[in-house]
């Protein structure tokens, strides 16, 4: 699979200095990690769930998560796990629904022991899973989770990837957190050829403090929130080497009420390339609140995110091709093995070759799944063409 396949080949040339490339869910696990993109999360007991899979597919979707836990009522659970089953063998070759690849599959699971029973009553459909979510991480559990995946793993024979969300109370609470983040990074550490990233539950998080996020606002702007997303980044996303990707929080809205607040969106960009009504689409559908926060997301070190709704993917992919000038920038910083300071090509900031270094090699992993814009294309032009109107 590829970023922005959907698109016409003849649009693809005009927009992107480089192209993505193509990747699939044997990859290594520091590409597909980046890879994920706008992770699109379904319930199991959806009972057109293949259908859902193929038609995201199309819509340049690469990455799902089919949930069995809090997307689904307890009493569904069994009624949930059949229904997954069965969906799952409809997309396998012989089955109805068809796609070339489908997106990266995820299951997000109640207890450890689903995993294993789901495992064995998946059969040939087993292939088609990359992985488990394991909800509510914690050290403890945690590791039986972590241990179930592996598990898991020799009896389909294929490799399994575990995504943990830190969402946990005891992840939240200042008296907690801190050494609950060391706990589980020492964890993580010791799988960490299973681990493929770490997922923020900003719902959980919320909840421990009676709070949801309004649409006129992102999550940076939830004080309690918003110090535990830091945490999390410092402790298991440093870029020394200890750490690992750490996904976007999920973005929950889809349609807009009455708003209390200007759109976030300025007018300029979309009057110079003419999509005044793209604009206001993004306005009335809420969307430019989700842009904002996934502005927000990367500059504090996060990769992708988690989305309920299709119509949030083509933001969040056309916001994570890097630009143009990211690229000369970073292109220029690893060209400089001995250190130094430079002006930048585009001669507006000063580029220095050791402290910038890190985040010139993250940027260029990036680069590699999601593409480099063409000189002058701009995220207005990149939505546009991913699905934006």
């Amino acid at each position: 699979m590829r970023h922005f396949d959907h698109i016409d080949p003849a649009r693809r040339k005009h927009l992107f200095h480089r192209h993505p490339r193509a990747f699939d869910r044997h990859g290594d696990p520091e590409v597909l990690a980046v890879a994920l993109g706008a992770t699109l999360y379904s319930p199991a007991t959806r009972p057109a769930l293949a259908e859902d899979v193929v038609k995201a597919a199309r819509r340049g979707v690469t990455s799902m998560v089919l949930c069995l836990e809090d997307a689904i009522a307890d009493e569904d659970v069994e009624a949930a796990e059949a229904n997954l089953v069965a969906q799952l063998e409809r997309l396998l070759p012989s089955g109805a629904p068809s796609v070339a690849e489908p997106p990266l599959l995820f299951v997000r699971v109640r207890t450890p022991e689903q995993i294993g029973d789901l495992a064995g009553r998946l059969g040939a459909a087993a292939g088609l899973v990359s992985g488990f979510v394991i909800p509510k991480f914690t050290p403890g559990p945690g590791g039986e989770f972590l241990d179930a995946v592996a598990d898991a793993e020799d009896r389909v024979g294929h490799r399994l990837l575990a995504m943990p969300v830190i969402e946990s109370p005891q992840a939240v609470y200042r008296e907690s957190r801190t050494e609950l983040l060391q706990d589980v990074a020492r964890l993580l550490a010791k799988h960490r050829e299973r681990v493929l990233a770490v997922r923020i539950g900003a719902t959980d998080m919320s909840a421990a403090y009676g709070l949801r996020r309004p649409p006129d606002l992102t999550i940076y702007d939830i004080g309690p929130v918003a110090g535990v997303i830091a945490d999390v980044v410092n402790i298991l996303g440093r870029a020394d080497g200890t750490g690992f990707v750490v996904t976007g929080p999920v973005w929950e809205y889809f349609s807009a009420g009455e708003r209390m607040f200007k759109p976030q969106l300025r007018q300029s960009p979309f009057e110079a390339q003419r999509a005044a009504r793209l604009r206001q689409r993004l306005i009335t559908s809420d969307l430019d609140g989700l842009i904002r926060e996934v502005h927000l997301d990367k500059a504090n070190g996060l990769i992708g995110k988690t989305v309920i709704h299709p119509s949030h993917v083509a933001a969040v992919h056309a916001l994570s091709v890097v630009t143009h000038e990211e690229y000369c920038d970073a292109s220029d910083i690893l060209e400089e093995t001995g250190g130094g300071a430079m002006a930048s090509v585009y001669a507006n900031k000063m580029n220095e070759a050791k402290p910038h270094r890190a985040w010139a090699e993250r940027l260029m992993l990036r680069a590699q799944v999601f593409g480099v814009a063409a000189e002058g294309v701009t995220f207005v032009e990149l939505l546009e063409a991913a699905g934006g109107r």
